[in-house]
């Protein structure tokens, strides 16, 4: 679960010097490596620019330190098997300056595609199961194809950390604070704490993000704790206290490189790592948010969670198209013109029009402009010169209004792929009135022009900002839990 911590921490000296880097590269070659996209056999989405890194907490009982957690089978070579304990898949903007770490409950059905059998190689069919099993019979290639068919977003690396890794992170960082309730005293996970304040240890700390016999005794609810036990150890990697400690940094980033596996494209690039590292830096800035997806109880079976639609899918495009990097706006120098006013999305006034040949596509569009707060004032349909559709999406404004183009621009730059603009409309045909029926009214300024969005064959979808209030509800701010209890 921590394994973002430990390559984040582990690489903040990399991005303060390159003194720093040298003294401690050693350690850097201590990172276990495993390729695995030679092992992923479904189409892959396209890269955004972003940088998704997807998150496993593996429960194997294989290997030093892991078989006391399980049974006789614990013992042999593969354990018995393996699951995700932790799936997390950590998204970084384009701009690395903010993160969302997404949480994905073990317990949910999910439809896996066909994947590699990890052991031998053979492909198997696709089924609906728990989302965990995924990695249990295709190990981490299948984990990355699954969460990719189901988001449409693609993960560009992965970190792995098993129970000794997870432990021996929290030890070198000299245990972690956290906050009861209620007093525990559970044998499945091997944990007794008082209610109250303590202090974990690497071996206590393992007991509490595994514990499951405590409140309402859900993997929601263990998500969370797991959530704000995270936000504590970074806050305290990422503290002067440790980074002024030239001893204790050192016995930290060994213990970290050590715990962890990742894909050899992320280990052996340390550009990609700073990146990481200074996203970790946000956490005090309050720019990481933890975010659970959307659920409700399986109709099939209460003990199981299927994913609330369509809030979970409007999360997944927030970072599918979460996909530009910002650039300050030039300012006007002295004498010049005033700098541009920046539109929102709700003064701009939209009027869409069907290119293609596929009914309702205008609506459909309207609802996901009106929904981050456009403010859509009719639908229609555009006719193509040679009858056929139209390939590529347009915007249009009308030729005598000065501001036009500003409006036009923040409609272009919320439209994937982003279309190209151009003063002049274009003739309609069939215009209707247009009423939203999933969002409220837009309320755009008396006089606002109104913008044409001509949509093209080539549309894939409007960016999502305003997220849904199931999103919202189920979304902690790292920088907000230093003194909860759970």
């Amino acid at each position: 679960m921590l394994a973002w911590v430990s390559i984040g921490v582990t690489t903040v000296m990399v991005a303060g010097s390159l003194t720093a880097y040298t003294m401690y590269r050693d350690a850097f070659g201590n990172i276990t490596q495993k390729s695995v996209n030679k092992d992923i056999i479904n189409p892959r989405p396209p890269d955004t620019g972003a940088l998704n890194v997807l998150l496993v907490g593996s429960d194997t009982r294989a290997g030093a330190g892991n078989a006391k957690y399980g049974q006789q089978t614990a013992r042999l070579a593969d354990a018995g098997g393996k699951r995700t304990d932790t799936i997390i898949l950590m998204h970084i903007s384009p701009n690395r300056d903010k993160a969302r770490l997404i949480s994905f409950p073990r317990d949910s059905m999910v439809q896996i595609p066909k994947c590699k059998n990890e052991t031998t190689k053979q492909e198997m069919a696709p089924r609906r199961d728990m989302i965990n099993s995924a990695y249990n019979s295709g190990g981490v290639a299948c984990t990355i194809s699954t969460i990719e068919t189901l988001t449409g977003i693609r993960v560009n690396h992965f970190v792995e950390v098993d129970f000794s890794g997870f432990k021996n992170i929290v030890d070198a960082l000299g245990g972690i604070e956290i906050c009861l309730k209620t007093a525990v005293n559970d044998r499945a996970s091997k944990l007794v704490l008082p209610a109250g304040r303590s202090r974990l240890d690497g071996e206590k700390a393992l007991g509490y993000v595994r514990l499951r016999h405590y409140g309402d005794g859900s993997d929601i609810q263990r998500i969370r704790r797991q959530q704000i036990f995270l936000s504590k150890v970074v806050a305290k990697a990422t503290s002067s206290e440790l980074l002024t400690d030239v001893g204790k940094l050192k016995d930290f980033i060994s213990a970290a490189a050590g715990s962890v596996t990742m894909d050899p494209e992320l280990a052996n690039d340390p550009e990609q790592l700073i990146e990481i590292a200074m996203s970790a830096k946000q956490l005090t800035a309050g720019g990481v948010q933890f975010t659970t997806i959307p659920w409700a109880p399986d109709p099939q079976d209460k003990n199981r969670v299927v994913w609330k639609e369509p809030d979970a899918t409007k999360l997944f495009t927030s970072i599918k198209t979460d996909t530009e990097v910002a650039t300050p706006a030039p300012s006007a120098s002295a004498g010049t013109t005033k700098p541009k006013v920046t539109i929102k999305p709700e003064q701009v006034k939209v009027q869409v029009l069907n290119g293609t040949k596929t009914v309702g596509k205008a609506r459909e569009v309207a609802d996901q402009l009106a929904e981050q707060g456009f403010t859509v004032v009719g639908l229609g349909n555009y006719e193509a010169p040679g009858g056929v559709g139209l390939a590529k999406t347009e915007v249009h404004y009308a030729k005598t209004t000065e501001t036009a183009p500003d409006y036009a621009g923040t409609l272009t730059g919320a439209v994937l792929p982003k279309p190209t603009s151009a003063a002049g409309w274009v003739k309609v045909t069939n215009p209707s009135a247009y009423t939203s029926t999933t969002a409220a009214a837009g309320v755009a300024p008396k006089g606002a022009p109104v913008i044409q969005l001509v949509v093209g064959e080539d549309f894939d979808s409007v960016k999502v900002t305003k997220l849904p209030d199931s999103v919202k509800n189920s979304t902690i701010t790292a920088a907000d839990q230093k003194n909860v209890c759970t």
